[in-house]
């Protein structure tokens, strides 16, 4: 268990994407104006870390270290051209909104980094877990950065989220400030370089103080033992 909980603690917090890696900040910044496009990125991209992981591990003993690089890179295009796919038929409105996102996940340094370095080498429980690990801490900076941008540039959340995700996502739009003229440059390309940059800077505070605790802890148990 102790295992499980270390993967999932660097999915989300530790060595998250985009907090701990700063990866995929190409589609977190354009996609990111609402929350839905968030979701729905962030979705496709953990389908993707998962089964991507999820079959490197099945294939770690039969492909070649020589071959390896190649193959991962073959098998996530593959599954991102199957994502493509489901959401142009299924989704389209969604499809139509990410655009070229979608087909760039393929290269998303973090689905081939934990494809090469840890799918590849474990096996398949564990894989499985590393890539919905890193899948949901990649989605929930995409959908708290949307959200954060779309709240304070618009007044809304998840909007038209019944359009794009499907008619049983309706619960989800809701209209967080009534009447809000809107805050433009939040919805705009520099608006999610400012949002990111104060998640950052409270990711780093959080970890401060949380060391700083552990530290004084630490000296004070050491000082009663004594």
């Amino acid at each position: 268990m102790s295992e499980y909980k270390s993967i999932f603690a660097d999915g989300l917090w530790r060595n998250n994407v985009v907090l701990g890696q700063s990866l995929a900040l190409c589609p977190l910044l354009a996609v990111t104006s609402n929350a839905t496009n968030g979701l729905g990125l962030g979705l496709a991209t953990l389908f993707v870390m998962v089964f991507a992981n999820l079959i490197a591990s099945l294939m770690k003993n039969t492909v070649t270290r020589a071959i390896r690089i190649p193959v991962n890179i073959l098998l996530i295009a593959t599954l991102v051209t199957v994502t493509d796919l489901l959401l142009n038929a299924y989704l389209h409105d969604l499809h139509k909104v990410l655009g070229l996102f979608i087909p760039l996940i393929v290269t998303n340094c973090a689905i081939l980094g934990r494809v090469e370095s840890f799918a590849s080498r474990n096996s398949l429980v564990p894989a499985m877990a590393d890539g919905l690990a890193m899948g949901l801490g990649f989605t929930v900076v995409l959908t708290g950065m949307g959200a954060i941008r779309e709240i304070l540039g618009s007044g809304t959340l998840f909007a038209n989220a019944s359009l794009l995700l499907g008619p049983h996502f309706e619960f989800l739009e809701v209209t967080v400030i009534p009447d809000y003229r809107g805050f433009l440059i939040l919805i705009l390309p520099p608006g999610g370089f400012m949002v990111l940059s104060f998640i950052l800077a409270a990711q780093k505070k959080i970890q401060a103080v949380a060391k700083r605790r552990a530290e004084k802890q630490t000296t004070t148990g050491g000082e009663q033992c004594a």
